[in-house]
């Protein structure tokens, strides 16, 4: 199976910036059901075009199996390998996650630029009839061209099979255009591949939450998503129906917001804050950061991926803090931090206590640098474990503040949640989740590396096998 991305947007090669995949060379990903491969056909300053194949093993996904529906004629004589699917979706998660995710640290600019961009697909299965490429891709703005494929090109009577080559054209965000691709293609081809379970809803918010709300075929996309399971279908367009009311009205209107800062989590957010929730996890876990910065005798502080802006929110409480700072790579959640600190209604000496800015944690910044202490709270677990070391020099060696405070999820609690599996991750954005011994051992190899000394410290109620749902690591520099 085929996808191709297309821009003339000049110079055209910015679009490898955008991927994250250099244009000079190619790549290769082994994939748990193949292997995916990524090159530029073309790539000059006029036109420049990705191409992601996806080479599925079917007969290795059967072997590899649970041994469920074993022998069955229909696991091995099936369209898997060549046909547009769920697993090219998961494809595009995995090669391309941080274009999926709206980042670009390089070009930060670039990521919020509508640019002119052309897709192709092929071989697409449309299972629902043919106009429903129209109704999926038309509302989102697409000028469309699917071309029928012959069921059998050396027999034309036969006429056209269910696939097609889908091409789509639009001036958008590439963001945009891969996450209406990671929703949609499986709700053309209504197979997905793996078990549908509650967290495929966050993952269906997490990537249609911006545009799915407001589109007219919204609830035959979440049901077809979710295949038809109805429990599942109908809390997602619960949810979604939640968030189409809220955007739709005037922010000075808006009632009964998400949380009491009157400000709706964006769904990333969440989905992890309610799997949290009975154990009142997130507000504990906030407390306990501002406690800890506060009993450091902190008083110019930098939080780093500040999202949504709640840790920012309870440290302006505190008149000890007479300097805080926001840092995301993320616009959108900069933006929601904005409205739920008030800023602009904000007193001047209360204004000059806080500013929120984009920044990426992978990149040495000036703006961070000359701070007492630094909050890093759930994130780094959102980081790719090959990109770790390079944000402990922006943090631990350049950055450098007095204290760090780091928070992450301890995986080990996670079967104490009703409904994870072993091995699954409290959210769909997560890199990594880290035992206690993990954590431990990694906390060591910063203090080692970078003159800190630390100690690990539980967050909630603690299991006596288990461990606490939560853990905070307080490093404070030998060597200021």
């Amino acid at each position: 199976m085929l996808l191709s991305i297309t821009t003339t947007h000049k110079p055209a090669t910015d679009l490898g910036y955008l991927l994250h995949k250099n244009p000079a060379r190619s790549q290769e990903l082994e994939l748990a059901f193949g292997r995916a491969h990524m090159f530029y056909p073309e790539a000059t300053d006029e036109r420049c075009t990705f191409a992601l194949v996806l080479d599925i093993d079917p007969v290795g996904l059967v072997r590899g199996g649970d041994g469920k529906d074993r022998g069955l004629l229909g696991q091995y004589v099936n369209d898997r390998p060549y046909a547009a699917s769920s697993f090219l979706s998961v494809a595009i998660a995995q090669t391309l996650r941080t274009a999926l995710a709206g980042r670009c640290e390089q070009r930060p600019d670039l990521v919020r630029q509508a640019i002119p961009l052309e897709a192709m697909l092929t071989p697409l299965p449309v299972r629902g009839g043919p106009d429903l490429v129209e109704r999926l891709f038309a509302p989102l703005g697409y000028a469309i061209a699917a071309e029928p494929l012959p069921l059998d090109e050396t027999m034309p009577a036969w006429g056209s099979s269910a696939y097609v080559t889908l091409r789509l054209g639009a001036r958008c965000r590439l963001a945009d255009l891969l996450n209406h691709l990671y929703v949609l293609i499986p709700v053309l081809d209504l197979k997905k591949h793996y078990y549908i379970a509650a967290d495929e809803i966050e993952k269906l918010l997490a990537r249609g939450g911006a545009w799915l709300p407001a589109h007219p075929e919204r609830d035959l996309i979440a049901r077809r998503y979710l295949k038809h399971r109805r429990t599942l279908a109908e809390e997602a367009i619960t949810r979604l129906a939640e968030l189409d009311a809220v955007e739709a009205e005037p922010e000075s209107e808006i009632e009964a917001p998400a949380d009491v800062d009157g400000v709706v989590e964006p769904p990333k957010d969440a989905a992890e804050e309610k799997l949290e929730k009975p154990l009142r996890l997130h507000k504990q876990r906030l407390t306990v950061v501002a406690e800890a910065l506060k009993a450091a005798g902190a008083r110019r502080l930098v939080d780093l991926g500040c999202g949504s802006g709640k840790l920012l929110k309870h440290l302006m409480a505190e008149r000890q803090f007479t300097e805080i700072l926001g840092i995301d790579v993320s616009i959108r959640d900069l933006e929601i931090a904005a409205r739920r600190l008030r800023l602009d209604t904000l007193n001047e000496r209360q204004r000059g206590r806080i500013k929120i800015m984009q920044g990426a944690l992978t990149y040495r910044d000036a703006r961070i640098e000359g701070f007492d202490a630094a909050a890093l709270v759930e994130v780094i677990e959102h980081i790719d474990p090959d990109r770790l070391a390079a944000v402990e020099r922006v943090v631990f060696e350049f950055a450098r503040p007095g204290v760090v405070i780091v928070t992450t999820p301890n995986s080990e609690y996670n079967t104490k949640f009703e409904g994870m599996e072993p091995g699954q991750l409290r959210h769909a954005d997560h890199r990594f989740e880290w035992t206690r011994a993990e954590f431990r051992s990694w906390v060591d190899g910063v203090t080692s590396r970078f003159g800190y000394t630390a100690y690990i410290e539980p967050i909630g109620e603690e299991d006596e096998a288990l461990g606490a749902p939560s853990q905070m690591a307080i490093f404070e520099c030998a060597d200021p």
